[in-house]
């Protein structure tokens, strides 16, 4: 039997883990089992750079946490190795970095299933998820189409007045 101090610990980390569960938009579990330490390190910094919090979870601890934030439907998938990748503003970044790894390291790393505000996803449609492009990006491309017919219509105008000037002269 577990002592008082230790189960004080367990649910002091259950309740850390539900908070940060909570606070996120967006989260992706993966089977990590088989990949390199090198290649782990790549990964992870990568996440850090995006702004994603990366780590291995006990898949007890991981379950308390997604039934308390109404996802008990990911707690399926719990089972064997499992990371937990989250981020608080960023919808698609934890399944576009997880998605492309998991894409060079086939065998060895695997989508288990994920969430994005609320809605849970199973690992093809995390795999979906990941082939979305970041909130800058489309929003980079909305701005480009955007200016695409405005500047036709600039150059069209522009065009028009100056033959106007030609005739006038």
């Amino acid at each position: 039997m577990p002592s008082a101090k230790i189960l004080e610990s367990k649910k002091a980390r259950a309740a850390e883990l539900t908070e940060l569960v909570k606070n996120s938009c967006s989260g992706v579990l993966v089977d990590y089992k088989g990949i390199t330490v090198e290649e782990d390190t790549k990964l992870r910094k990568e996440l850090r750079e995006a702004g994603v919090k990366y780590f291995v979870e006990k898949n007890t601890m991981l379950r308390i946490a997604l039934k308390e934030n109404g996802l008990e439907d990911l707690c399926g998938v719990l089972e064997g190795t499992t990371a937990i990748a989250v981020c608080e503003n960023d919808q698609t970044a934890p399944a576009r970095i997880l998605g492309k790894f998991a894409e060079a390291h086939d065998d060895k790393f695997n989508l288990k299933g994920g969430f994005v505000e609320g809605t849970v996803y199973d690992a093809k449609g995390v795999e979906a998820l990941s082939k979305i492009p970041s909130k800058d990006v489309l929003l980079a491309q909305l701005v480009g189409s955007l200016q695409g017919p405005m500047q036709k219509l600039a150059a069209t105008l522009k065009s028009l007045a100056d033959k106007k000037a030609e005739e006038a002269a």
